[in-house]
């Protein structure tokens, strides 16, 4: 057995990094890209290692010899890279190998699990490609798969716009040539193309110019599970540097704050309506993209009206936002010259924007007594109903009461969280009965299900209010995908109801079975798609817990602990689809029987 390395190209996707570096030399886990994967093919047993090489040739064939001594390597060196492409280097390789050996090939930028190359080298079959199952995002030469083997290759230019993905898999650029596939072959057609075709082709061209692959029985071996990851942009990188740096998971998590979808990771930190939108609105969506994107949102008013069809409200107490966080710094200048008070803990913006502000107790649990003092107290009374992290609710009817009983104090109410309470939104009772001293605020991505729209309003029936926030709002500042979602809502409110009642009952599911684990000391009773949870123990069991899921599972339940002055330890746990919350149950059950020490040496 004998193995080829493809490392010859420039990585222009990888810039900036591969401007001083090769991208196979990039460190992830503590080693080199490259590194991991000539040990992986020692370790099967194959120390004949061909390298392609192209961009900076010097510093990786210098590299593997000095650093990485023990294989035979030969260097295969492809000067025209900057102008060909990866099947001009795979000709190259394969013009020197041993005819009368098998091939195992690998592209430099891929970090495989352990003993995935062992497996191949050690494979009966002699032709085979490894692959996973597609999923939205990954992007490459897909193949289709029946009886176990390859059937057809589709490398990118034969991915149309109407291509479908349904029961098709990626190739992770790993292949097993036996030797009489690699002599007869790929060999004489890599060298066809070259004369007769181009040199900027990717190599997979050739397999997919063979049709129906069946009669080669080309085996697919499907990594289920099993991690791995192709590193071709700084997007890759940092994926990769998730999955492959267990210990780094929190780190990593802890300066995103977003942008997780490109991680492999159980999200119980984003709460959100996992059972909406539907499918047919997302492929509305699909349908409409091209339009949507390549054209310009409505006017600031045209919105608000939208909004205010979906909200059920007048459309002269409506103001579209992006989200919350847009509208709370300017509340805040409104405001500058006005005393505030917000509850303790309650969520990152409205502590931050507010930091010089009166607290109130959420224990959880909120007093009603301390708010009718407040009242009394101080110009403006801010809080999130239901309030983050502890859930705890206060009911609608009571604060407009509050509210009514107070007119001289402004009530600023969040409720991005309100439709998964099950109870009427305060919006609703104001409509009924105005109240020009209560602003209405409220993130809709959550119990819509789509955060990443940033679709927000404000509900005031004081128009000088309005008219203030309308001044500091730019022209343009809600997407028009954003506003293409609020459209297509009018036909979906069923279902979204539907949706809202389902996240309920799995919300109070997910809390009795919590409750019954041994290392669950309580679960506050939640209005929101999440769950606060008290663990026994001491301060730090929340953190070695977290920890210990982020790199044992790659699951993350954000620690809370800090949010509290009592120091108990304590978790908030979205509520995700059923079967996601019963594995997290399960995890947990086993994990109670650790030791707490344990725990926190493992973490």
């Amino acid at each position: 057995m004998q193995a080829v390395i493809l490392a010859a190209g420039s990585a222009r996707r990888m810039r900036p990094f591969s401007d001083v570096c090769h991208k196979a030399m990039l460190e992830i886990g503590g080693t080199t890209i490259l590194a991991r994967i000539v040990e992986e093919l020692t370790d099967a047993g194959v120390t004949d290692i061909h390298v392609a090489t192209g961009y900076r040739a010097e510093e990786v064939e210098a590299y593997l010899t000095a650093q990485l001594p023990g294989p035979s390597y030969r260097f295969h060196r492809n000067d025209r890279y900057d102008v060909t492409n990866n099947i001009v280097s795979l000709a190259l390789a394969l013009d020197g190998v041993d005819p009368e050996q098998d091939v195992l090939l690998v592209e430099c930028d891929l970090l495989l699990s352990r003993g995935l190359l062992t497996r191949l080298a050690r494979h009966r079959q002699g032709t085979l490609a490894v692959v996973d199952r597609y999923r939205t995002g990954m992007d490459g030469t897909v193949v289709t798969v029946a009886d176990g083997l390859v059937t057809q290759v589709f490398p990118p230019y034969l991915q149309g716009d109407d291509f479908e993905y349904r029961n098709t898999y990626k190739t992770l650029n790993i292949y097993r040539f036996s030797a009489a596939f690699c002599r007869d072959t790929l060999r004489p057609l890599l060298h066809e193309h070259l004369a007769d075709v181009d040199e900027t082709s990717y190599y997979e061209v050739v397999l997919a110019r063979l049709g129906d692959l069946t009669s080669h029985a080309i085996a697919a071996e499907v990594v289920d599970g099993e991690p791995w990851a192709e590193v071709d942009d700084p997007n890759d990188l940092a994926a990769a540097r998730f999955l492959f740096e267990p210990a780094s998971r929190g780190e990593i998590l802890a300066e995103s704050r977003g942008g997780r979808w490109n991680l492999d990771l159980v999200d119980f930190d984003l709460a959100r309506n996992p059972h909406f939108p539907t499918e047919s609105m997302l492929a509305a969506t699909r349908h409409a993209l091209t339009a949507v994107v390549t054209g310009a949102g409505s006017s600031q008013a045209v919105l608000d009206e939208k909004l205010a069809w979906f909200l059920e409200s007048p459309r002269e107490r409506i103001t579209a936002l992006s989200g919350v966080s847009q509208v709370l710094p300017i509340l805040a200048r409104l405001w500058s010259e006005r005393s505030v008070a917000v509850p303790s803990p309650t969520y990152d913006e409205l502590a931050r924007v507010f930091a010089d502000a009166t607290t109130f107790l959420d224990v959880p649990g909120i007093a009603t007594a301390d708010l009718e003092r407040l009242a009394g107290e101080v110009d403006v009374v801010a809080l999130a109903n239901p309030n983050t992290p502890t859930g705890t609710v206060l009911d609608p009817a009571w604060l407009h009461e509050l509210a009514a009983r107070h007119p001289q104090t402004t009530f600023l109410v969040d409720e991005t969280h309100a439709p998964f309470s099950g109870r009427a939104s305060l919006r609703a009772r104001l409509d009924a009965a105005p109240l020009p001293n209560v602003v209405v605020v409220g993130s809709l991505g959550a119990s819509l299900g789509v955060p990443g729209l940033r679709i927000g309003y404000l509900h005031s029936s004081d128009p000088e209010l309005r008219a203030g926030v309308a001044a500091q709002l730019p022209r343009r500042h809600l997407s028009s995908t954003a506003e293409h979602f609020i459209e297509i809502l009018l036909k979906s409110r069923p279902q979204l109801a539907a949706s809202l009642e389902r996240c309920r009952a799995d919300r109070d599911w997910f809390r009795l079975a919590l409750l019954r684990i041994g290392l669950v000391a309580d679960v506050h009773p939640s209005g929101g798609n999440f769950l606060l949870v008290g663990l026994r123990g001491p301060a730090s069991a929340a953190s070695a817990l977290r920890e210990h899921l982020l790199i044992d599972g790659a699951i993350d339940v954000p620690d809370v602990t800090a949010a509290f002055a009592d120091g108990r330890p304590r978790l908030r746990i979205a509520v995700r689809r059923a079967e996601e919350n019963a594995a997290l149950v399960t995890t947990l059950t086993r994990m109670a029987a650790i030791p707490a020490d344990t725990l926190e040496r493992a973490a």
